[in-house]
């Protein structure tokens, strides 16, 4: 596949970096500060599932060096997601689908509007990573994974595709076939787990060791699970205890990439997760209180983009 990652950062530069690790045509379409570091670093990957350096990364800065696409990865922040859609729009039209994964849930329909329905496909990642002075990838968790689904009959063949030569690399790959209710389970995790750790500036081994702090986590999870349910996305009892399973299965210094962020005085990425949630909620008349406080703990660590 001739694959084009929109976004090389920690998630974006882990998977293309597997992809060519396999033999297949990955273009990294970045910024000038990130190509500069590329090129003069390049792309390598710390992780206990395999250190790998690629040694020529394809690197352009503009669009316009690309001729042709099967797929993007869109591998950008949620704040970052306006500033990419023409950048989309001209490589659909050079025959690209999309696979997004951002966090999150307002991006899909915000994308199908945009690039058309038959152009997004459904993704999703599972992974802790995050990137060293020299750009490279510091993969810390023990999976890897990333999730992919047709939002649209058109893209059977596509995620077909995709998870063949997935097979292959170096990722826990999985062919979803009921990919937005996957989406609203990652969202409701991925809400919760960000929320608690950004809020309390803490990892998460911190958080357990106080009963009254990761009871908090089960309200998260609750709440996203009532509005998940709200739009007719079947997420039950069982999906919250995995959820907090999971949490309870990370090793103790293990934290969110928002937390990551804050730590580091990066944008954090709280109102399109958690202000995501209140708007989906105020839209059907539902109240999140956790993640309403959440997310006025959070906010004043945004360090908003203007």
């Amino acid at each position: 596949m001739k694959i084009v990652v929109l976004g090389a950062g920690a998630l974006g530069a882990y998977f293309g970096a597997r992809w060519t690790e396999v033999g297949q045509d990955v273009t990294f379409l970045v910024r000038e500060k990130r190509a500069k570091q590329i090129r003069e670093h390049g792309i390598q990957l710390h992780s206990k599932q395999g250190e790998y350096k690629v040694s020529d990364p394809k690197v352009v800065e503009e669009v316009n060096d690309i001729q042709d696409a099967d797929l993007v990865l869109l591998a950008v922040k949620g704040y970052h997601l306006d500033g990419t859609m023409d950048t989309l729009k001209s490589l659909v039209n050079k025959g690209a689908k999309v696979l997004p994964i951002l966090n999150g849930i307002e991006h899909i329909p915000i994308l199908q509007q945009e690039l058309g329905k038959e152009s997004v496909l459904g993704g999703l990642s599972f992974i802790i990573s995050t990137l060293d002075d020299k750009g490279h990838v510091v993969h810390s968790s023990p999976f890897h994974d990333l999730v992919y689904g047709v939002l649209h009959p058109s893209q059977q063949s596509v995620v077909e595709e995709l998870d063949r030569i997935s097979e292959n690399a170096k990722i826990g790959n999985k062919l979803s076939e009921s990919i937005s209710e996957e989406l609203w389970n990652k969202y409701m995790f991925i809400t919760a787990f960000s929320g608690i750790t950004t809020a309390s500036n803490l990892p998460i081994g911190e958080i357990r060791n106080y009963k009254e702090t990761f009871d908090l986590v089960k309200n998260f999870l609750q709440e996203m699970k009532t509005l998940a349910n709200g739009y007719e996305i079947p997420l039950t009892d069982e999906h919250v205890e995995n959820a907090l399973n999971k949490l309870k299965g990370l090793p103790d210094e293990a934290t969110s990439s928002m937390h990551q962020d804050r730590r580091k005085g990066l944008t954090l990425e709280v109102d399109h997760l958690h202000g995501g949630a209140l708007r989906l909620a105020e839209k059907i008349g539902l109240d999140l209180p956790y993640t309403r406080t959440t997310y006025g703990l959070i906010k004043p660590f945004e360090n908003e983009m203007v």
